[in-house]
């Protein structure tokens, strides 16, 4: 059974949710808080595995929530409950340590998905969600700042590229390993040696480098 924390400033949204998450066989609803702050304080007490974090929240945003969690609990994973206006904040908390995002208005076995897919250490980054909200923080960037891939990624072989792209679209060791038709050992020695070489912190940050680059497309 995964147990969750739900962090969200509207009580119906939090409430609701809690309700409903509460009654599915595979999760129990350790607790609700009201902002980020709350949610650091709620996560030391209850020790949940996962938390269900609002992005938009006063006193302290679900970014800055999900900093305090993730740097004093790297135990407990934290996804993201956004709209599609969040798309600045939402990478934000992706380089904060966050394991993924969904929106709001999911459908409730969607969400228990997305929960169970992070509990076995994969990402949830929807597809066709983080393609449009790529598009729209490019369109939004000055001409100067949009991303152009890094010649860093030449230093990658052909098989780490493809295990990059892979981590992009949020798949866990095991899943790249079947779709790539290789061991998860092999996998896990690709990821580290890519993260090294892009000197990147983890495989969150290099989900992150694969979608902003769209390195899912390269």
């Amino acid at each position: 059974m995964v147990r969750i924390l739900i962090v969200d400033d509207q009580e119906l949204m939090r409430d609701g949710l809690a309700t409903i998450l509460d009654l599915r066989q595979e999760i129990e609803v350790a607790g609700v808080a009201s902002n980020g702050q709350e949610a650091f304080e709620k996560a030391g007490e209850l020790r949940p595995d996962i938390v269900l974090m609002d992005i938009r929240m006063p006193i302290a945003s679900g970014v800055e929530g999900t900093k305090l969690i993730t740097t004093n609990y790297p135990d407990i994973k934290v996804l993201m409950l956004t709209t599609f206006n969040d798309s600045e904040l939402i990478f934000e908390a992706l380089e904060e340590g966050a394991s993924g995002y969904l929106l709001k208005d999911m459908p409730t076995d969607a969400i228990v998905q997305a929960i169970m897919t992070v509990q076995s250490g994969g990402m949830v980054l929807p597809k066709e969600l983080t393609a449009d909200i790529v598009r729209e923080m490019r369109r939004n960037q000055p001409a100067e700042q949009i991303h152009t891939v890094p010649e860093i990624v030449k230093d990658l072989t052909e098989r780490e590229l493809e295990v990059l792209q892979q981590l992009g679209l949020g798949l866990n060791n095991k899943e790249i390993a079947e779709k790539l038709y290789i061991s998860e050992g092999t996998v896990k020695n690709h990821v580290s040696n890519l993260i090294s070489k892009l000197q990147l912190r983890d495989r969150t940050q290099a989900a992150i480098f694969a979608v902003r680059y769209h390195i899912t497309h390269y």
